[in-house]
């Protein structure tokens, strides 16, 4: 969670009120009261008045102009002050008063034509290298406190380099209002884990022990324009890892980037499994599904075959598309079963069809991982995405 603390202005903070009073001389000891000298001193003289503070504050705060409404009040507080008690500073009251009311001014035409918002991209370029708010897509950064809590510091690191995450992914978060830590949290787990898959389209080559972090605005860093979350990829128990994680159009060529595009069409199709806590007599969600499936098949035969391989490859993409049609017309049949018995078993003949290792010759041949996820060496029931890529 993103925490910007905005530090107090510079310089001196001052209190109000008068100075005590001065007696510089007493009478002599003795019975009786003393007193001391007249308002004059010992010598004749009026000492000076004291400076009223508030006033002093007042002036900080226009020059300043962070907080315009806080140096109105407080110069018109310094005004009443000085003409009660009789200090000075009555000029820089009234400085403070019209730079303060300058600043109101300039900050409320700032909010209405969306002058805070450019303020805030500003200040994020002009952020520290240490800063969370500095992060980009593809950056590698270490963190003192690793990526649990409310980590807020970030130190960019080459991604060879060892390091604690890697952001994958920032998602702009709608609204003008802040829209609460939970709505937060719920956009930033669906956007984060959506855009993980764009940013690795192998899903192969990303280790078992990664997860998904992000870091979402603050109620503070909202006020201010911050409308970013910044989604990261981490080791489950916090230890630093190095290497980058990315797979897509900058790390891929055009032979990697083509099979995994027609890959993921399969792979968007199995995710859409229904929920299922067991085999049920209504299948109609089901047969729909199944349907889906095999129009995936079909369109990522075809584009497999469109695409011109390179010759190490052209014989196991073949080989591919041959196993292809084949899981096709089993989840065509599974479609096509409205006993629900049966549909279970074509289901089953189907999810056999659809082997992931089949693809193995191909993604070799390729240059891409070959060894599949541990979790799609026991595929189950209800499988993720990305889990059945062939």
């Amino acid at each position: 969670m993103r925490v910007v603390s905005i530090p107090p202005p510079a310089g001196p903070q001052f209190e109000g009120g008068a100075q005590p009073p001065h007696y510089p001389h007493q009478g002599p000891p003795g019975p009786g009261p003393y007193f001391p000298y007249g308002p004059y001193g010992p010598y004749g003289h009026r000492p000076p008045a004291a400076v009223n503070g508030v006033a002093i504050a007042a002036l900080v705060f226009g020059v300043l102009c962070f907080l315009p409404a806080v140096g109105l009040v407080l110069g018109v507080i310094a005004l009443l002050q000085i003409k009660r008690r009789g200090e000075r500073g009555k000029g820089m009251a009234v400085a403070g008063v019209t730079l303060s009311s300058l600043g109101l001014v300039l900050w409320t035409v700032a909010l209405v034509t969306g002058g805070a918002a450019a303020f805030w991209e500003g200040f994020q370029e002009g952020a520290r290298s240490d800063s969370v708010l500095s992060l980009r897509k593809g950056d590698c950064f270490t963190s003192p406190g690793g990526l649990e809590g409310w980590t807020v510091k970030a130190h960019k690191v080459p991604c060879v380099d060892e390091h604690d995450g890697e952001v994958f992914a920032l998602v702009s978060v709608p609204g003008s209002d802040f829209p609460g830590d939970d709505s937060l949290v719920e956009l930033s787990e669906d956007r984060c884990y959506e855009r993980r898959s764009a940013y690795v389209m192998d899903g192969w080559s990303l280790p078992e022990e990664i997860a998904v972090y992000y870091f979402a605005p603050s109620e503070q860093s909202w006020g201010f324009g911050d409308r970013s979350v910044a989604c990261v990829l981490g080791q489950e128990d916090g230890t630093r890892f190095s290497g980058s994680l990315r797979s897509d159009a900058t790390t891929l060529d055009a032979h990697q980037l083509a099979y995994l595009e027609a890959a993921e069409v399969l792979n968007v199709a199995l995710d859409e499994v229904p929920a299922s806590d067991s085999f049920d007599d209504d299948v109609s969600d089901d047969r729909e599904w199944a349907g889906q499936v095999e129009e995936a098949v079909t369109e990522q035969v075809r584009l497999l075959r469109a695409h011109t391989w390179p010759e190490q490859a052209r014989e196991p993409v073949d080989d591919l598309v041959a196993d292809l049609v084949e899981a096709r017309i089993a989840w065509g049949r599974a479609a096509g079963t409205a006993d629900p018995d049966a549909y279970w078993i074509r289901e089953e003949e189907a999810w056999e069809a659809t082997d992931p290792s089949l693809s193995i010759t191909v993604r070799e041949a390729l240059g891409l991982a070959t060894s599949p996820p541990a979790y799609d060496e026991e595929v189950e029931r209800e499988p993720e995405a990305g889990e059945m890529e062939v």
